[in-house]
Formats: C-alpha cells, sequence, structure tokens
C-alpha cells in the first residue's frame, strides 16, 4: 500500500497474554486495526512468568538470542522469543529474562502489596532491550509508540544515548499516556543503579520532578507527541491541579502536541451478539433475549430475579480513584429505590472489607465478588440493566462503552473520557445514552440513579434509549483512522524540517 507505515507499538501488558487495566486491551486491539488498515505493525512486551509459552506458540528468533546490555556496568544477557497476537498475524516480540521479569505479579508484589523495589531497573533495561531488538531486527520504525511511564523512557534514550545513532533519524516517537496518576517516580539514589550521571538528579533536569527521578516527566520532554485517551481527559491533566498530578505546567507548554484520541472498544470480544460468556445472544432486535443474561447473574449473585427491579452492575479496580466510598455512602438510598447492585473488581483491602460490609448489611440488593472474573465480566455488562461508574477522574473508560453496546445503560460521574461518551438523557432526551452526574458527592450519585430508575419504569422510553445506545459506534477501527492521521501527520511534518 502507498505510504505504508512501520510502527512499533510498546507496552507491559498486552491481553490475552498479560493484564492488569485497560492498557491490555488497547495494546491488543490497536495493533489489530493498524494492520488491518494495511500498516506493518509489530508489538514488544515483556514475557512475564505467568505467560504461558506453549498456548501462545512463543519461538525463539536466531538473531535475538543471548543480546548483552549494559546497565550501570552491569551486562545483562536478554533474549527475545516471539509470537502472533491469537488470530492475527500481528508479531508480538517478548523480553525473556528471568531475573527481571519472570515473577507472579507484573508490577506490584502481590505478597506485600507493594511496588517491586527493582522496578526502575526493570523498566528501563526494557527500554534498551527494544532499542536493540529493532536495530538487530534491520527493521527501522517510522514511529515508536510508547505507552505509560514504563515505556517512557524511549523518546530519553533516543534523544541521549542514541543521538548519535543514525539509525534511528528518521524515527519519531509518540507516548501515550493512560492515567497520569502512575509516573514512574524513584528517589535519585537510583542514578547510579541505571547507568545515568547523579547529575541528572539537579532541579530542572529533565528527568528530576519535585526531588524525585520521574520517568514519565523524561517521555512526555522529549516524545515527539503526547497522547491521552480522551479528549477532555487531555485538557483536565492541562488545567486541573489534582488531575495534572504536578506535570500541568509541563503539559500546558507541550499543549501544542498533545492530542486527546479516545480509545476504543474490540467488538469482536465484547458484543452480545458473539459472546461465548452469555446464556442467549441478542441485539437491539430482540431485545427480550437480554432476559436470560440477567437470570443468570442474579442467580450467580444469589439475589432474587424481579423484573421491575433495575440490575446496576459495577466492574473496577478498587481503588480511591473509582468512586468506591459514595457508593457506599449512597447504599442506603439506592436500596430504597429499590435497585439491586452487583460488584466485581479487587484492590485496596480496605475497599474489600467496606464491600464485604455493604453485602452483609444489605444481603437482599447487594452482592460482590471480590476477583479478577473475565467471564463473569461479560455477564456483568449483559445482565446489568444499568452500569455504573462514579469516578473521581477516569482518563477514558472502557466499560461505559462496552454497556453501551450490551444495552446497559450507563451512570457515570462527568470526567474525563465518560464525559466525552455519556450523553445526559434529562438534558437531551433524543440523544442521551445515559445518567451523568458532576459533583463527586453521594448526593450526585444518588440522584443519577433515582433519575435512571425513573426512566426505566417507563418501559417505551427506557427502550428507545437502549436501541440507541446499541447502535453507537466506538469500534477501534475508528479510532486506528485518527491514530494513522496523527502519525501521517507526524511523518508529514518530519519530511518539511
Amino acid at each position: 500500500m502507498k505510504n505504508r507505515l512501520r510502527i512499533f507499538y510498546l507496552a507491559t501488558e498486552v491481553a490475552p497474554f498479560a493484564k492488569t487495566g485497560g492498557l491490555a486491551d488497547v495494546a491488543s486491539a490497536l495493533p489489530k486495526a493498524l494492520f488491518e488498515y494495511g500498516h506493518d505493525v509489530r508489538v514488544m512486551m515483556p514475557k512475564y512468568g505467568t505467560i504461558s509459552e506453549r498456548r501462545y506458540v512463543l519461538r525463539e528468533v536466531i538473531r535475538l538470542k543471548q543480546i548483552p546490555l549494559t546497565m550501570a556496568g552491569e551486562e545483562h544477557v536478554v533474549s527475545i522469543k516471539s509470537a502472533f497476537l491469537p488470530d492475527t498475524k500481528v508479531q508480538v516480540y517478548f523480553l525473556d529474562y528471568k531475573p527481571y521479569f519472570d515473577r507472579p505479579d507484573l508490577y506490584m508484589d502481590g505478597k506485600t502489596g507493594k511496588d517491586y523495589p527493582d522496578n526502575a531497573q526493570r523498566f528501563f533495561l526494557f527500554c534498551k532491550a527494544v532499542l536493540e531488538t529493532i536495530k538487530l531486527l534491520h527493521w527501522e520504525p517510522h514511529i515508536i509508540h510508547c505507552n505509560d511511564w514504563q515505556t517512557a523512557m524511549i523518546p530519553w534514550l533516543l534523544r541521549h544515548d542514541y543521538s548519535e545513532d543514525s539509525f534511528f533519524s528518521k524515527t519519531l516517537t509518540i507516548l501515550s499516556v493512560h492515567n497520569l496518576a502512575y509516573q514512574g517516580s524513584f528517589d535519585p539514589s537510583i542514578l547510579p543503579k541505571l547507568g545515568i550521571p547523579r547529575e541528572l538528579k539537579e532541579p530542572g533536569s529533565d528527568l528530576e520532578c519535585y526531588n524525585k527521578i520521574n520517568f514519565l516527566k523524561a517521555g512526555i520532554v522529549h516524545a515527539d507527541v503526547i497522547s491521552t485517551v480522551s479528549p477532555t481527559y487531555a485538557l483536565e491533566i492541562q488545567n486541573d491541579a489534582e488531575l495534572g498530578c504536578g506535570l500541568q505546567g509541563l503539559l500546558k507548554k507541550r499543549c501544542d502536541d498533545m492530542y486527546g484520541l479516545l480509545n476504543g472498544v474490540d467488538y469482536n470480544v465484547w458484543n452480545p451478539e458473539n459472546d461465548p460468556y452469555i446464556p442467549q445472544k441478542y441485539s437491539a432486535a430482540n431485545l427480550n433475549d437480554k432476559r436470560p443474561a440477567k437470570q443468570a447473574l442474579l442467580q450467580q449473585a444469589k439475589l432474587p430475579y424481579d423484573t421491575a427491579v433495575p440490575v446496576v452492575g459495577m466492574i473496577s479496580r478498587l481503588v480511591e480513584q473509582k468512586g468506591i466510598e459514595l457508593v457506599a455512602e449512597a447504599i442506603d438510598d439506592l436500596v430504597k429505590l429499590p435497585v439491586q447492585l452487583v460488584i466485581l473488581g479487587t484492590g485496596d483491602p480496605k475497599y474489600h472489607k467496606l464491600l464485604e460490609k455493604l453485602a452483609k448489611t444489605h444481603a437482599k440488593h447487594v452482592a460482590i465478588f471480590l476477583r479478577f472474573d473475565d467471564e463473569l465480566a461479560h455477564l456483568i455488562e449483559a445482565g446489568s440493566d444499568m452500569f455504573l461508574m462514579p469516578s473521581r477522574y477516569e482518563p477514558c473508560g472502557l466499560n461505559q462503552m462496552y454497556s453501551l453496546k450490551y444495552g446497559t445503560i450507563p451512570i457515570v460521574r462527568m470526567t474525563g473520557g465518560l464525559a466525552d461518551t455519556v450523553v445526559d438523557y434529562n438534558e437531551d432526551s433524543n440523544h442521551g445514552n445515559g445518567f451523568v452526574f458532576k459533583p463527586y458527592s453521594a448526593a450526585a450519585l444518588s440522584d443519577a440513579v433515582k433519575r435512571a430508575v425513573r426512566v426505566f419504569k417507563d418501559e417505551a422510553a427506557w427502550q428507545k434509549m437502549v436501541k440507541r445506545a446499541m447502535k453507537q459506534d466506538f469500534s477501534w477501527h475508528v479510532v486506528a483512522d485518527r491514530y494513522i492521521k496523527l502519525y501521517q501527520k507526524l511523518e508529514n511534518q518530519k519530511r518539511k524540517k
């Protein structure tokens, strides 16, 4: 094809190989869509101990065996293995280095609940391995697409260690920020262990941020462009001190190079018309076939089935960002409406205890599943009537878009990608696809759920909204097209210089 781009896509989690959150879904779906548009896209990630080489048919690559990498004067010998994203021809490279990645968890030690103490070394070595892998492949990418702090040192390395390397002279970098709260911030004592000069800990350096070494800052300073995962979040992190997490000034300086591109949905995976995890497939044309999913969900939740009582689903990491405390504050009002609440997730132990208490106190209305369970997640999306996302902030959010496809009406707080995808029914009943509240309070959440329940009782109005929601298109092909235009814009700017 004309103007075929070579894109090296980097992420430290890619579904189905390894996943802790939405990044893994993005890092699987976007490369697939780019490939289907005809571009030469390849992916690279670490080979974690949890990844089955037999299941995913990982193979050795002769020219990528026993690669010596030097970090702080110490040699690390790594190898690269290869497989394909399932059911595609998108090649994925895996950094195989057991001392750093052959562990049961990706970033955090499950036994201690704390980040691995050598995370700086692990992901700095990964960044170095990426660049050496590209060179050994003799494959010059037009674009290196980095994601989050774990890969943000790639642009920094290209401007420092590889600045004189002609191999990368035509390579451009894009850094996608999925959640600015996670920055890869470390004590300056880490610098000697990375082989980085100590003077870079001084204020004003491209690595220093509030007396810490900050990988994400380095990427933001040096990437050719920065993208975030929704238009609203791109504005929020420049203008809101809380959401900017200390980097809002830097982001504002780079506002001309910032783009908010909404994430998409892989409808091959999240679609009630072909979902293998629900009891009966359905579409907007046969909404009655949604009912068996509600019955199956309530049976699993051990809650009574009643067509007149709406089920509100929630699938979330149980962390402060997600508004769990608002749900707890509002629960007495919610169960009186009445609604049934089904929550799936894991996270902070304090929220585990809080939700267990709610389920015990309101056993006829609340069911809690404290685990990661992909099959149950699909059943919650299909079996719920409404889906709750009361986030303090939400860079993009995927579940509200999954919910729309399943005809499960989202109730969300007006922030980030939630604001970009959900139109409040009460504000616009002709285009509304959900219920939106703005104040971060239990009262505002309760009011939004009450409004949703009122419309739920009007079957004709509810079905009309459900059908409208199910027709919306947040497919990755739409998103990929936007990324391709951004890549091509970068390429054109590079040629003009």
